[in-house]
């Protein structure tokens, strides 16, 4: 494991906003040329939401699996959150534009009445301050309290799962999957916190 963190080291991490945004390019294409099924707008946004969902859990996997795999993508973690907060942005946009039409009276309704559309929109609300806050500046400016705040991304992930659930008129193996990872890794968390207390 030591060769493969001394070659990671030496990756930079630009590609990876390059690579981690071709599926978005992907599905657009798709969506142009009529690959996305009769449902179209409906398919890009699932799609989109699930690519978010993928990435904002493997920023929160880097932890684990340095402290138990020896693997250290530490470099690679803010890439991943941002890309996860990116396909939010995608999600939320294409529901915004093509799938509501901008109604905002109609948007607002439906946050309002939905729970799923509430709890997306919540988590999606609790991503912002942490995508404005993830440049390396703020890091040195906020010190301790970057810290803190970016406790937030497990309630937005767990969120983000719950979100995906609720929304499927039947649940998916794929859906749970998601939401069982996302609550894991939190609790992963908190035991570490709680020990981290008890031994203090």
């Amino acid at each position: 494991m030591d060769w493969l963190n001394q070659t990671l080291r030496r990756v930079p991490e630009w590609p990876l906003y390059i690579l981690g945004f071709l599926p978005a390019a992907w599905l657009l294409w798709l969506g142009v040329n009529g690959g996305l099924g009769v449902e179209p707008v409906e398919a890009l946004e699932h799609e989109l939401g699930v690519i978010a969902l993928q990435f904002l859990i493997a920023a929160l996997l880097v932890t684990p699996l340095r402290r138990y795999v020896g693997l250290n993508l530490l470099k690679f973690r803010r890439a991943l959150g941002l890309l996860g907060f990116g396909y939010v942005c995608l999600h939320l946009l294409t529901w915004l534009a093509l799938d509501m039409s901008f109604l905002w009276g109609q948007i607002a309704a439906d946050i309002v009445e939905r729970p799923y559309i509430t709890i997306g929109m919540i988590a999606f609300l609790l991503l912002v301050p942490l995508a404005l806050t993830s440049t390396k500046a703020a890091i040195r400016r906020m010190g301790i309290r970057w810290h803190k705040l970016h406790r937030l991304s497990y309630v937005a992930v767990v969120l983000g799962g719950l979100h995906f659930v609720m929304q499927e008129k039947v649940w998916s193996v794929q859906s749970l999957l998601y939401l069982s990872l996302a609550v894991a890794v939190v609790a992963m968390r908190a035991l570490w916190m709680s020990r981290r207390v008890a031994r203090s």
